[in-house]
């Protein structure tokens, strides 16, 4: 039972950190592709996709997430599409497909990562995914190295501002928790 309350503990302090990051992830993301867009003189939003840049899954999350709005009664404004889109879309707009399209644009949302390869945040954005995705299925934590994903999640926050990383470690517990696994 104890295993039970401590991987429950730590799921919830787990996922309300990644809520965070995500949260700074697709901002960082949308920022530069918004960016890059308006440089391009380009109409309407980079979700309208005017140039095809996004493979099909991506389009059609774009329209699932504009549904899910549309029946809530919500305008699909930018912002609200940018907050309906799932942790996975963003993470898929790092991959290898987009190197030479969107990558440009996305990499100057991230201005305190080391170099320019995609890979270095792709990887870490990828373990929190799972990470995310076992937390959110009530899956158990007990075989995860926790304190490496806390690093990738504090990675992940740091290459956009240094300050936000100081301000997740600040308002979260996980090194305490993880040290109290029973």
């Amino acid at each position: 039972m104890a295993l039970y309350e401590w991987n429950a503990s730590t799921a919830g302090l787990l996922g309300t950190a990644l809520g965070h990051s995500e949260i700074v992830l697709r901002n960082a993301i949308d920022t530069a592709l918004t960016a890059r867009h308006q440089r391009l003189h380009r109409a309407g939003h980079w979700l309208d996709d005017p140039h095809r840049e996004l493979d099909q899954r991506a389009r059609d999350d774009i329209e699932t997430a504009r549904a899910r709005l549309q029946r809530a009664g919500a305008p699909a404004l930018p912002g609200k599409l940018i907050a309906e889109l799932t942790f996975g879309f963003w993470r898929f707009l790092l991959a290898r497909r987009y190197t030479t399209t969107l990558w440009s644009g996305i990499r100057p949302g991230f201005p305190h990562m080391p170099g320019r390869d995609r890979r270095v945040i792709e990887a870490p954005v990828a373990r929190l995914h799972l990470l995310r995705n076992r937390i959110a299925h009530h899956e158990p934590l007990l075989a995860e190295p926790l304190p490496d994903r806390y690093d990738d999640l504090l990675t992940l926050v740091g290459y956009v501002d240094p300050a936000l990383r100081t301000w997740l470690e600040a308002i979260t517990d996980i090194p305490h928790q993880l040290a109290r696994r029973p």
